[in-house]
């Protein structure tokens, strides 16, 4: 019989286990089972089980469970998680191990089918595992497993409930966060978890009494699911506990403070309520339970109704609810059959009353658990950052200011000062200039805004009003870099090495280590150096990764100008949830390799996959060095290309082969089989392009004179003899034919020109042919953005070519100037303002440019009939 993951000094029972011959004495129990149903525990007199209703992510209830449990000294530990997570608790002892961290639980069969447990240094549950570690105490999660979390699909499992608004209305306070901040988070007290257990119990009550009244729904014949507890609020006290110091329900703890009492070192609205659960969260930001905005966190405020003496809306304990509280005191059950004596819960604040005082039978809550989807769920540890923590991520029981909070828990010694030193750093980064001076200022303004508030501490609202005004001139673009860098922060968790996980993600985390790549949630920049081994296998692992869905790496252009192929930039930055698409990827193969060479076969192998989406395939599998993948791939490409009769899709392969071709080059693949296909591909779209460039309207004419743009330049860059000899016959053949659009036909004059195959003169009589009496204005204009082609220098360079287009443009009738017009303006507007002037200046050294005439002598008379008109309509005016 094994010992608990954390130090577990006495042999213990896995709640959900099968019966086991080999046990002391009797079978195990099973929790959602029947047979532990009215097995008395032993002695239950001697036990002593405390609860700590606590609000999620909240430093001052960290705090304060800390005092509590090293008052209390517990044998054992139950916290809110799923209970399948158990087997992972032991690697919170790790010395790598660093929050924020989060359990990730997936289905294997449909790993995008998973859902998150995060923790923060500052979480209460948390603070509880470290506390089981330094004190060997043995800790077990007790909420629903993460295989009936992510077997069920009902599309609302949350507390449709605000109690924090009725607490903070009957206590005075507007603002419910505020409240609970002025209560529990500001003053750490482990007495007041009884106090708030208290007016927990008192709420209930009254939302269960609100449910028996209301009238029961409509039903297939069978009686709702209840339990015994469902009627009545459970006592507020365990057995053996002390009694708590409040006063007999319904006490409100807080209710001698001052209404809008202050909020030291308390967040802003939008924090999560102290009875929710954290929300499970799809593999995105998503959240799979789908709470209601109350049950959530993501909106606190009070819910009025339009009754004066009713504010708030009726408080409910849906049946998940329900489900969730009977396996807790399952599991709590079983953990006094183990045989402990002083057993703490962990949990949310709402569900604080359903645990404390006498449990009851067990019969009912077997029964409202029997019969509950499952499936199957692997478990385990991965890195979470204060950013996904935040309720602006998606997350349900997000913190507005997690970088805030984990400062608060980490720094008790002048905090303010502290963290206005590092707002002065992280200014600083971004070159802005903060002296000591500021920060000196900093604290006196927080200070003062604190103590004109009757606050004991500046808080959040002070300390980032000061920096505004002191650091930041009040501009908000520098607070903006503030909050995001340090009120919310981007810190990133680790894990231990050997925390379980699928072999893919264990061949990153060794491939990474190897080519020091760090993990983390900062954006970088590295810039790669493909003549250099280490560097050609940075680029591989990156590759790699995006051909599987997982971007931590991003292609970005680099400070370091090149015109080569031997450098690439990246920008590097990893998301918690890159976690589950590696888990997704696992499928393709166990190392990043063979999944990206798996899975880039199979995306070619399927029906109605383009030459160029092919083209595209095998540039990426030379980029990430899949020599297992590149034959199959060529040999599909060059099947597909003799098949597909589609010139524009041919053209639209050809410069991705061009590159890669390059690209094998300089990495040293072997491009053989290749060259073989680019130009077996070249002579196909070389016999096709003059058809196809007939008939074309000006849409589809612009899109293959750009088409023909990008065939060109990868031609030419491939510095073939015999390839360049067929493109340019080819585009010889278009430039003669009369039946081809303007913009295509000029075109082919410019690159035939450039490339030397026709000298000025016939680019001049080309020029004069299209600008002939006999084309249309629109004609003439689309040759001319076709020949010129956002090449204003060219203009600058051939004097005789910007007289003849000055010439046609200065003879153009006024209707045909003003047809033309939007076309020309279209084609010089792509020039630069630099290109434009110096075309204005050549046109005035010409003397071609037209010139002003000389003003006229004044007549006198004429300017009195005009004056006297406009009197006249003045006049009028008026």
């Amino acid at each position: 019989m094994s010992e608990h993951p954390i130090g577990r000094t006495r042999p213990a029972a896995d709640p959900r286990a099968e019966p086991d011959a080999t046990a002391t004495g009797s079978a195990r129990s099973r929790i959602d089972g029947t047979d532990i149903v009215g097995e008395p525990v032993a002695d239950p007199a001697a036990a002593v089980t405390r609860v700590f209703g606590i609000r999620h992510h909240g430093p001052g209830s960290a705090r304060s469970l800390r005092m509590a449990l090293d008052e209390f000294r517990p044998d054992a530990i139950l916290i809110e998680g799923p209970a399948d997570a158990d087997p992972l608790v032991g690697f919170v002892a790790a010395d790598t191990m660093e929050p924020p961290v989060a359990l990730l639980a997936y289905v294997p069969d449909s790993p995008a089918r998973a859902a998150f447990w995060p923790f923060a240094v500052f979480s209460p549950e948390w603070q509880a595992m470290r506390y089981g570690v330094d004190h060997a105490v043995p800790v077990r999660f007790c909420d629903l497993p993460a295989a009936n979390v992510l077997a069920s699909d009902e599309d609302s499992r949350g507390d449709r409930t605000d109690p924090l608004g009725t607490l903070a209305a009957a206590a005075g306070f507007d603002d419910a966060e505020r409240w609970w901040d002025s209560v529990v988070e500001t003053v750490p007290d482990s007495a007041a978890f009884d106090a708030i257990t208290e007016a927990m119990a008192a709420l209930r009550a009254d939302a269960l009494d609100h449910a028996s009244q209301a009238p029961a729904p409509p039903t297939d014949g069978n009686p709702p699911a209840r339990t015994a507890h469902s009627t009545t609020a459970p006592s507020r006290t365990s057995p053996g506990a002390p009694p708590p110091t409040a006063p007999t329900p319904p006490f409100i703890p807080g209710s001698a403070t001052t209404a809008h009492a202050p909020t030291p070192h308390g967040p802003p609205a939008g924090s999560p309520m102290p009875g929710d659960p954290p929300p499970v969260a799809d593999a995105g930001t998503a959240d799979t339970r789908k709470e209601s905005p109350a049950a959530s966190g993501a909106d606190l405020r009070p819910v009025l109704d339009d009754s004066p003496t009713n504010r708030w809306a009726p408080l409910v304990v849906d049946e998940h609810t329900l489900r969730r509280e009977a396996y807790m005191r399952q599991v709590l059950r079983q953990t006094l059959k183990d045989g402990a004596r002083r057993v703490a819960v962990v949990c949310g604040a709402w569900h604080a009353p359903a645990l404390a005082g006498p449990l009851g039978p067990a019969a009912p809550d077997a029964r409202l658990l029997r019969g509950m989807p499952k499936t199957k769920a692997a478990l385990t540890w991965v890195p979470w950052t204060h950013s996904r923590l935040a309720a602006s991520s998606g997350y349900g029981a997000g913190v507005t200011s997690p970088g805030w909070y984990h400062h608060l828990f980490t720094e008790t010694e002048r905090p303010v000062a502290r963290w206005l030193t590092k707002v002065a750093g992280v200014l600083r980064a971004h070159d802005l200039p903060v002296s000591s001076a500021h920060i000196i200022e900093s604290v006196r303004l927080a200070d003062t805004l604190a103590a004109l508030r009757d606050r004991p501490l500046p808080g959040l609202a002070e300390v980032t009003e000061a920096v505004r005004s002191v650091m930041c001139g009040g501009d908000e673009t520098m607070l903006r870099l503030v909050i995001d860098e340090l009120v919310v922060g981007e810190t990133l968790g680790g894990v231990p090495e050997d925390t379980p996980t699928v072999p893919l993600a264990a061949d990153l985390r060794a491939r990474s280590r190897t080519l020091r790549l760090k993990q983390e949630a900062l954006a970088r920049s590295i810039d790669l150096d493909l003549r250099k081994d280490r560097d050609v296998e940075r680029s591989h692992l990156l590759h790699r990764l995006r051909l599987l869905g997982i971007d931590w790496g991003t292609p970005t252009v680099g400070e370091v100008r090149n015109t080569g192929t031997f450098r690439e930039t990246w920008t590097l930055r990893w998301e918690p949830e890159f976690a589950v698409r590696i888990v997704e990827a696992a499928v393709w193969g166990t190392t990043l390799r063979t999944a990206a060479e798996a899975k880039i076969l199979d995306t070619a192998s399927r029906d109605g996959v383009s030459v160029t989406e092919l083209a595209d395939a095998l540039e990426i599998a030379l980029l990430a060095d899949l020599g297992g993948a590149t034959d199959g791939l060529i040999a599909r490409l060059e099947a597909a290309a003799a098949l597909d009769h589609d010139v524009t899709h041919l053209l639209g392969a050809l410069p991705g082969l061009t590159r890669t071709l390059r690209y094998g080059d300089v990495r040293g693949t072997d491009t053989k089989a290749l060259t073989h296909v680019a130009d077996g591909l070249l002579v196909r779209i070389c016999a096709g392009l003059p058809g196809a460039a007939t008939g074309l309207d000006t849409d589809a004419a612009e899109a293959l004179r750009a088409q023909i743009d990008a065939a060109h330049t990868a031609v030419s860059t491939r510095d073939d003899e015999h390839a360049g000899a067929e493109w340019l016959a080819t585009l010889q053949r278009i430039a003669d034919r009369d039946d081809v659009h303007g913009a295509i036909t000029g075109r082919a004059v410019r690159l035939l020109c450039d490339a030397g195959r026709i000298d000025d003169a016939d680019s001049a009589r080309r020029l004069a042919a299209a600008l002939s009496i006999g084309n249309t204005p629109a004609a003439k204009a689309a040759w001319i953005d076709g020949f010129l082609g956002g090449r204003g220098l060219l203009l600058v360079h051939d004097r005789e070519l910007l007289r003849r287009i000055d010439d046609w443009l200065r003879e153009l009738a006024e209707d045909q100037f003003v047809a033309t017009l939007p076309l020309l303006r279209r084609t010089f507007g792509a020039f630069e303002s630099g290109e434009r002037r110096a075309i204005g200046q050549a046109l005035r050294d010409t003397g071609s440019a037209t010139t002003i005439a000389a003003p006229t002598a004044v007549d006198p008379e004429r300017g009195r009939v005009a004056l006297r008109a406009a009197a006249m309509i003045l006049g009028a005016a008026r």
